[in-house]
């Protein structure tokens, strides 16, 4: 049985949002989940699809929407905070959405958990840390290798996105000293799985193959990311829930450092084409070198392991996937080009 009923989720609707009640609707047949989203762009009600009436409500609504949230706090046990605006290109062009989200959605929200004295968890991001210095060693990474990030590294944002992620992650250790709130607060790496949106990294390459479009890789492709595959990003989340310590801050990775060349070869590959069916496009703002989490706390302390160790099969499942399921993003695919096509991307 779980230790809480009735979920708060922000950002259902959302990517990795979406992922996350599908886990929870799957794994925990006793846990209902109120979903709050937006349903801006990056957030689709069709990511709900097949769930249940009665274990699942979509409330469309914004998280800075005091009087609302107050209301959703009031009946829930617990809160899921992923709602925020999340892609560094647009936070380039214009932050204020990103301001008004992040920072400004997140206080309203933990003033509403404080207030209802409800659990509350906070899912963030390894950008808030910055970028660490290149490896020369990829692949062959694992436990140990090169400098990583942990629970106390110094943080560092670089562009408006992160900036505003590790503002509100200070909002809410703020929070919990000064006012006691229940919370705890996770940092991931990148995630890749079904249901992103293709405006990101690997769903676009994914896309692009699928509708006959080169492949575009930033700069020189040697940027390393942490993937993690967004259902073991799931089963973190719970696991800090029902078991973290209040306070914490834990990191989820699943020791998946690639640079971005080497993923866009292996989706070409695992689709029939060349490795090298790609063109280079002048490289983005701030764009971080490597990101690596050290996730041995959230290991050792709470028995959660990964299931996705495998990065090229955790890949082929999301290609499969975004192959089979064409009409969810077909619709779309078009405006997104157009607008990476603006700025030569």
């Amino acid at each position: 049985m779980s230790m809480y009923k009735h979920i708060l989720v922000t950002g259902g609707a959302g990517f990795i949002g979406a992922n996350f009640v599908r886990y929870v609707v799957a794994e925990h047949p006793d846990v209902f989940v109120t979903v709050l989203d937006k349903l801006t762009y990056a957030g689709n009600e069709a990511n709900l699809a097949g769930l249940p009436e009665n274990r699942v409500k979509l409330v469309v609504g914004d998280i800075a929407d005091a009087a609302l949230v107050d209301s959703l706090m009031a009946e829930a046990d617990a809160v899921v905070h992923y709602a925020a605006e999340s892609h560094n290109d647009n936070s380039l062009k214009d932050p204020s959405p990103f301001v008004q989200t992040n920072l400004i959605g997140t206080y309203v929200l933990i003033e509403a958990a404080r207030k209802y004295n409800v659990r509350f968890h906070h899912v963030s991001t390894d950008e808030v840390y910055g970028d660490l210095p290149l490896r020369e060693d990829l692949p062959g990474h694992g436990e140990g290798v090169g400098e990583k990030f942990t629970p106390t590294t110094r943080y560092n944002p670089s562009s408006p996105y992160s900036s505003t992620k590790a503002g509100s992650d200070l909002l809410v250790r703020a929070w919990t000293r000064s006012f006691g709130l229940k919370a705890t607060i996770s940092n991931t790496s990148n995630n890749y799985g079904p249901y992103q949106h293709i405006e990101k990294f690997i769903p676009r390459q994914i896309t692009n193959v699928v509708e006959g479009i080169k492949p575009k890789l930033y700069g020189n492709g040697r940027n390393v990311r942490d993937w993690i595959h967004t259902y073991d990003h799931a089963t973190g989340v719970w696991a800090i829930l029902e078991k973290g310590r209040m306070g914490e801050t834990y990191l989820l990775g699943a020791d998946g450092e690639q640079d971005n060349r080497t993923v866009l070869e292996l989706i070409l590959s695992t689709m029939g084409q060349s490795k090298d069916a790609f063109e280079f496009v002048q490289d983005r703002a701030g764009h971080d070198l490597r990101y690596a989490i050290d996730a041995s706390k959230t290991r050792s302390e709470l028995g959660w392991a990964p299931v996705f160790t495998d990065f090229e099969h955790g890949l082929k499942d999301t290609i499969d996937w975004y192959v089979a399921n064409r009409d969810w993003w077909l619709e779309e695919k078009e405006a997104v080009e157009a607008k990476y096509a603006q700025n030569n991307q």
